[in-house]
């Protein structure tokens, strides 16, 4: 049986690391590649039948939890393995509340990624080991306040903290500016924050965006 392997990643020399590897492999083959959530989905509907996706998160164009939740909307039994450099909690759990079936911090060996990919099309889970002692952790002490936010609500803190304005939140996520506006009030309550910089604070805190240093 062949598996049938789609790439999204923004960067192509990466995908083309990618796709040497995986082709390498018997019984691979990649036969979509995309940079964007709307090219992903776009593959999705126009490749031969995909069975495993490997999805990075950081998207110049949409947002890899949000073309997860896209992507399965489309085709409920296909297999996401994330492969990123986030490693913090919140990443991970979003992309799991979103649908992935695995997750990869991109410090794993290139071949890690292949016996994931076997794996996650086999119906099982995959994680490096960095993110399985971080599930475990979680397991035993809790997710944190960023785990009352919908995947939705996470992606629109995301960008909002890291500078992105509602109407590009807006467009970026294929809503309206008044529903990312109701999102941002939702957040604020669930949060317990009531100004922009409380929150700025809170999303740096769980590794969102990174706070820079002051100016000497």
């Amino acid at each position: 049986m062949i598996l049938n392997v789609m790439l999204v990643d923004d960067h192509a020399v990466v995908r083309t690391g990618y796709r040497r590897l995986i082709d390498a492999e018997p019984g691979f083959t990649v036969v979509a590649e995309a940079a964007s959530a709307d090219e992903a989905c776009a593959a999705l509907r126009d490749a031969p039948r995909v069975d495993v996706v490997v999805m990075d998160l950081s998207l110049r164009q949409g947002s890899g939890l949000e073309a997860i939740r896209r992507l399965l909307d489309r085709q409920p039994d296909l297999r996401i393995l994330v492969f990123s450099m986030h490693h913090q909690s919140a990443y991970v759990t979003q992309a799991l509340r979103n649908g992935a079936v695995g997750y990869l911090t991109k410090h794993s060996e290139p071949l890690e990624m292949v016996a994931a990919i076997r794996k996650v099309a086999q119906g099982q889970q995959a994680f490096s080991d960095d993110v399985a002692q971080l599930l475990a952790r979680l397991a035993l002490e809790g997710s944190g306040e960023l785990a009352r936010l919908t995947p939705r609500e996470f992606e629109v803190l995301r960008l909002t903290a890291g500078g992105e304005a509602p109407g590009a939140v807006a467009t970026r996520l294929h809503l309206s500016p008044k529903t990312v506006f109701n999102h941002l009030s939702a957040i604020r309550q669930k949060l317990e924050v009531d100004n922009d910089l409380a929150l700025f604070r809170l999303a740096a805190r769980y590794g969102l965006v990174e706070l820079q240093p002051a100016a000497v």
